[in-house]
């Protein structure tokens, strides 16, 4: 079958032969990914025993991740993607081990574990911008939102067997092993990129006028701060996460919600990805739905209520059900905002727009980290979570009244 004629097939995605690299590239690394997020949080929980030094990651991640997520936008516009991906999932691959490694001999200390998250934090960050940029070159216009819900259900999957595996090797064997299987699956990602056929690297059309890397960061602000739709769009998501933010504290919030350990944590994770899933399938079966702005707005206040729903879960079983809500409206809203990017910004700049908005995430992220942790010792898990949802609501409100370019942002793709 031509590839010209994969068009809103569900499995359309996977006839395009570089995808199908880049899809094993996605299920490697986000297995390892969250196999490092619950493996170090568990780790810092059992080590020192406090919801405030695991919250500490989002400290430790802010600091390294905004600088190079800025470098690695550039970079993506600049470099070899292909080159990128492969050097990141290496390097987080050789730190897990490394973690493992000193684990093992019993040498590893939290200061070393904050040092080992900051590496990985960091060099996470250069294969995202530059996985994203490459998916228009590999997939069609048409199915770019076809490629994006793939994606998006693609690595909720990992997610799943990430909890999954970190849950029966945490039960049944030690961190060691977690961190040693991690670290395996990012050296087996490495190699992937490197079987890419889609050239990786964007010409200039004038290589003698290349400008140099600040310049082009420099740019890449000024090209999304005049776009009509990305700003808000990063803004509504960076307001939202920021107050809500659970997934790297998820072993706090299953001690406190359901005093449960690393088994409820691989389970809340796990069930968090299976909604997720639903959510990217419920975007595929709304391409035709025209006003995506709107989408957003609704998929945004639908997370607000359902936080809390989850805050005030009186059962382990209904706090499955409701942290699976927030993955599916969660997807969505991460399915709009990527394929926006990929149909509004041209080849040589996509790559500091994604790493734009992956900065806006990622910052959020980080402070709702530290936010969540430090609400959750303060005043509990549950009633964090409630106020998350208050905040979430109304910031929801604020920027859909204050910011008319996404109520009225349509496509017609």
């Amino acid at each position: 079958m031509n590839e010209a004629q994969v068009t809103q097939k569900p499995w359309g995605a996977f006839l395009y032969r570089d995808y199908r690299l880049l899809w094993g590239t996605l299920m490697l690394g986000a297995m390892a990914v969250w196999m490092r997020i619950l493996g170090t949080a568990q780790w810092l929980l059992d080590e020192t025993g406090s919801a405030y030094w695991v919250g500490f990651i989002g400290v430790v991640q802010l600091m390294v991740q905004i600088p190079m997520t800025l470098w690695a936008g550039t970079l993506a516009d600049r470099w070899d993607r292909k080159r990128l991906m492969t050097f990141s999932h290496g390097v987080t691959g050789i730190t897990l081990v490394g973690l493992g490694i000193l684990n093992a001999f019993g040498v590893l200390e939290p200061t070393v574990m904050y040092l080992g998250i900051a590496i990985l934090a960091g060099v996470q960050m250069l294969s995202g911008p530059a996985r994203s940029a490459l998916l228009p070159i590999i997939i069609a216009k048409k199915d770019l939102m076809l490629a994006v819900s793939t994606d998006t259900a693609s690595s909720n999957s990992a997610a799943i067997l990430g909890p999954l595996l970190f849950a029966v090797v945490a039960l049944n064997a030690n961190p060691t092993v977690v961190f040693l299987l991690a670290g395996s699956l990012a050296l087996t990602a490495a190699c992937l990129p490197a079987f890419i056929q889609a050239v990786g690297k964007v010409e200039p059309e004038n290589a003698s006028s290349k400008p140099t890397q600040v310049q082009q960061t420099v740019d890449g602000f000024r090209y999304v701060s005049k776009h009509p739709i990305l700003p808000g769009l990063f803004l509504l998501d960076a307001g939202i996460t920021t107050a809500s933010f659970y997934r790297e504290i998820l072993p706090v919030l299953a001690l406190g919600l359901f005093a449960g350990g690393a088994g409820v944590t691989g389970l809340l994770g796990t069930a968090n990805s299976l909604g997720a899933i639903a959510g990217a399938f419920l975007a595929l079966a709304l391409v035709g739905f025209k006003a995506k702005g709107m989408l957003v707005l609704y998929a945004s206040f639908a997370y607000g209520f359902i936080l809390f729903g989850f805050g005030l879960a009186n059962s382990l079983w209904l706090g499955v059900l409701m942290i699976a809500l927030l993955g599916a409206a969660d997807a969505v809203t991460v399915a709009v905002r990527q394929t926006t990017i990929m149909l509004t910004t041209p080849d040589d700049m996509r790559g500091r727009a994604f790493a734009l908005m992956i900065l806006a995430a990622q910052t959020a992220n980080n402070v709702g980290t530290i936010w969540v942790g430090f609400w959750a010792g303060a005043i509990g898990a549950g009633n964090t979570m409630v106020l998350g949802g208050f905040i979430s609501i109304a910031a929801t409100a604020v920027i859909g009244l204050l910011w008319r370019p996404i109520r009225a942002f349509r496509s017609d793709d």
